[in-house]
């Protein structure tokens, strides 16, 4: 989740490259990044622009909807501004693979409604994800049928209390292995091992196999300590090619 860590700086990214270096080295290591950068702010189409045309033709950005959409206004009345944002999103080009609606936790599934209104209205050039936090959503077979009917992506994700079954709603997953936030002072190693996780999460993945024609998965640093080693972890796991990273502590926590 994002690129654009400091504590990366001499782990990850070698010592004295320029911050406007990192995407084209990231993207040398890993075919996709979702940018957490848009859930803040709408950023300009010259900068969109940008990040498409320095990375390889088969990278993939995941973006996430601004919080001024998810957070700050009825969701049924939001579709003027998600247009506006997705106009903006449309110059990543054939290499936007998703566009994340993250939800906060007050919104329960007594906005299905409203929710409804919304997905109807959205252009389906676009292939969404769905993170629902508040409970409700889990109690209810009327959440994935909704997602289904739209086909749409039930996002499933990993926090500290642990993840929640994966629900398949379309041809793709999206998983966003996430943690405890502020759990670790750094984020430049692995600080904790969860092994026993990512094989919970492996099983899941084989077990969509037959459905689902991609994943779409990312890390947070607040998942183990250090997004970059814990995917490789992850990727090793799945049979994956991973290119090393030059930092002599990776691989000595456990």
């Amino acid at each position: 989740m994002g690129f654009s860590y400091a504590d990366w700086v001499e782990v990850f990214y070698p010592k004295g490259m320029k911050t406007g270096e990192w995407l084209t080295f990231y993207s040398k290591h890993f075919n996709a990044v979702e940018l957490d950068t848009t859930f803040y702010a709408v950023p300009p189409v010259e900068r969109v622009q940008r990040w498409r045309d320095e990375t390889p033709d088969d990278f993939r950005f995941t973006v996430k909807t601004p919080h001024g959409i998810t957070h700050e206004q009825s969701i049924d009345r939001a579709l003027p501004s998600m247009r506006e944002f997705l106009d903006v999103m449309r110059h990543f080009a054939d290499k936007l693979s998703a566009v994340l609606l993250q939800f906060p936790p007050s919104f329960s599934s007594r906005e299905m409604g409203r929710l409804r209104k919304f997905l109807d209205g959205l252009p389906r050039e676009f292939r969404y994800a769905v993170e629902f936090r508040h409970p409700s959503w889990f109690q209810t077979h009327d959440t994935g049928e909704l997602l289904a009917e739209h086909n749409i992506a039930w996002a499933a994700c990993d926090y500290a209390s642990g993840p929640h079954a994966v629900v398949s709603t379309t041809d793709f997953l999206y998983i966003r292995w996430i943690g405890q936030h502020q759990r670790f002072n750094e984020m430049d190693h692995e600080q904790i091992d969860v092994s026993d996780r990512l094989t919970w999460w492996k099983d899941q993945i084989a077990q969509c196999s037959r459905t689902v024609k991609r994943v779409c998965g990312f890390f947070n640093n607040d998942f183990a300590g250090y997004a970059v080693g814990t995917c490789n972890r992850f990727k090793q796991m799945q049979g994956l090619p991973v290119i090393p990273v030059a930092d002599p502590r990776q691989g000595e926590l456990f």
